[in-house]
């Protein structure tokens, strides 16, 4: 199973970028998806997931400015972030609960991280 994200870049406060992350290997279902991030010193923190049926949950800090949408066919999941402010900043990682066709049960895959930089 891999995640492969993309998306990430410099963007100015205020401005926008969008995320994608896709799944692929051996999938049997793909359950939760979500983006987590962790800026320098901090400890990583979820900022948004999205489940098989489209629920979704937000941080606090992201409401109204981040949007999470998947595509269930394509097993990839997005994230639209607008408004991002300079403590938006940090690596983006996002991850999956993932069954493969060999598997029994779920487990959380991560993907490699894509870089978010905020500054003017």
């Amino acid at each position: 199973v891999q995640l492969q994200a993309s998306g990430g870049g410099l963007v100015q406060p205020g401005g926008s970028l969008r995320l994608s992350c896709e799944a692929s290997g051996s999938l049997f279902s793909v359950n939760v998806m979500g983006w987590y991030r962790q800026a320098p010193g901090k400890q990583r923190e979820l900022v948004a997931k999205i489940t098989g049926g489209g629920s979704t949950a937000y941080a606090d800090s992201v409401k109204g400015r981040f949007t999470i949408s998947r595509d269930n066919a394509k097993n990839t999941v997005n994230l639209q972030m607008n408004g991002l402010k300079p403590e938006d900043m940090g690596v983006y990682y996002c991850n999956a609960d993932i069954r493969t066709t060999t598997d029994w049960f779920a487990r959380t895959y991560w993907g490699q991280g894509t870089q978010v930089t905020v500054s003017s």
